[in-house]
């Protein structure tokens, strides 16, 4: 195993979703060893072109038909493998920008609430129902309440500790260095099948890696409004979960546990 591909594997985000986990990071990891000494190539651009790639996916979808279904699957995987990329590009050159971490994130909130638009304006058109389109809407807004009721529950504690992000981070910090990788080059076959056993565990967050898996098998199978349910309910679900455990949070003052960056 080359130095530069176990460098690379390092780069890896240990908290990534279920789908990212074990399918779109690591094909980024292979992909950026071709081109992490592109210096021309930056990990802004592949952002960038992540996005572009999540829009065209979109447009596919919103035309209709089934090979468009089928090509926008496609596109949606390589935009997510390129969103894995950007990142583990920043952290292999040590470029990491705070900048290059808002723009990735405001990227992949835009584009989950186009692909899912899309699937519930294509869904009206086969159906002439407008609950899909419903289904889509309540799915994005409970999602973005996750992440809202999170920063305003930061915001809470801000407001009555002006130390509260520097002595939180700190507390985050010490538990994720703990956290040791489990899996890649340099561990036995056994226990990288534990550690992919261990990361189903996922599947039920449905976050950003959920999605990536739920809208292309939707496309392939022409199984929209099905899905939209399931990402209606479960975001659903999820907000409102959220809600409750923030607020308790707060009441008991767990500070890294409001923060801790893998939870939304």
């Amino acid at each position: 195993m080359s130095d530069k591909f176990q460098r690379l594997w390092t780069t890896k985000n240990k908290n990534d979703e279920w789908w990212s986990s074990f399918v779109t990071a690591p094909l980024a990891i292979a992909a950026n060893y071709m081109v992490i000494d592109f210096k021309w190539l930056t990990p802004n651009l592949l952002t960038l072109f992540s996005f572009m790639v999540a829009i065209a996916a979109t447009t596919l979808i919103v035309a209709g038909g089934q090979v468009e279904f089928y090509t926008a699957a496609a596109l949606i995987h390589i935009s997510h493998i390129l969103d894995c990329m950007d990142g583990q590009m920043a952290r292999y050159r040590g470029v990491s920008s705070r900048w290059g971490g808002f723009f990735d994130k405001v990227t992949d909130q835009v584009q989950v609430i186009l692909w899912f638009g899309a699937i519930g304006y294509a869904s009206y058109v086969q159906t002439e129902d407008i609950l899909p389109v419903f289904l889509a809407f309540a799915g994005v807004a409970f999602y973005a309440l996750r992440g809202y009721i999170k920063y305003v529950a930061i915001y809470t504690e801000m407001s009555d500790d002006n130390e509260y992000l520097e002595k939180a981070y700190r507390e985050v910090a010490e538990i994720e260095s703990k956290t040791k990788d489990t899996s890649g080059p340099g561990h036995s076959v056994l226990t990288n099948l534990r550690w992919f056993a261990g990361e189903q565990r996922k599947l039920l967050s449905f976050d950003e890696g959920v999605f990536i898996f739920m809208l292309s098998t939707a496309l392939l199978l022409n199984a929209l409004t099905p899905m939209l349910w399931v990402f209606a309910a479960s975001q659903f679900i999820y907000g409102v979960a959220r809600t409750l455990q923030r607020g308790r949070q707060l009441h008991l003052n767990q500070l890294p546990q409001i923060l801790t960056t893998t939870e939304k």
